[in-house]
């Protein structure tokens, strides 16, 4: 995902093989937690590298086709960084805010030739990649506290967001980031 040339080629060859991509999930991430004036540069290259350069070559290699067709579904994964930032953490929601800025040009480019393109922006959510985070009890008592639902997320509670924004239901739904948060960017 991270070599434009590789993705390009298994994306061609998925569609030669196996057939049409009609829908495209965008859910390759990784995370590096450091304060940033200590922040090492080659860190932050792989989130670069992992968080959004991924999103266009993949993006890009998938959207030929569906162009080529006059119709396809993007969905990329973008998170709550995206609108909010929390110290540690500055590269990460770099690259998440340039996720959701990437969907809108993607959707501003080739919703003339029938794709919609959008993103999920989950909140904070009981994953591997938050492991260490759900295991502290300090942080998550500060994250029950500031999220109104009052808990983490649950990885299933992303399914809904994602078959809206695959199914016909969101066919002039275009360049969106949907918050799938319990509400933390709404509340101050």
């Amino acid at each position: 995902m991270t070599d434009h040339d590789a993705a390009r080629a298994a994306v061609d060859g998925f569609e030669r093989d196996v057939g049409p991509l009609d829908i495209l999930v965008n859910n390759a991430g990784m995370q590096h937690r450091a304060p940033l004036e200590d922040f090492p540069p080659e860190a932050f290259e792989n989130l670069l590298q992992t968080n959004i350069a991924s999103v266009f070559h993949v993006g890009q290699a998938v959207a030929r086709h569906m162009i080529g067709r006059g119709a396809g579904k993007i969905i990329n994964i973008a998170s709550i960084q995206t609108a909010l930032a929390r110290p540690g953490i500055a590269p990460y929601t770099a690259t998440k805010g340039a996720v959701s800025n990437l969907t809108k040009g993607m959707a501003t480019d080739w919703a003339q030739h029938g794709l919609q393109c959008n993103a999920i922006a989950p909140g904070y959510f009981d994953t591997p990649l938050n492991a260490a985070l759900v295991a502290d009890p300090e942080f998550s008592a500060w994250l029950t506290k500031r999220t109104p639902a009052g808990r983490w997320g649950r990885v299933e509670e992303l399914v809904g967001a994602c078959v809206f924004l695959a199914s016909d239901a969101s066919s002039f739904v275009n360049g969106h980031t949907l918050f799938v948060d319990g509400g933390i960017a709404a509340s101050i």
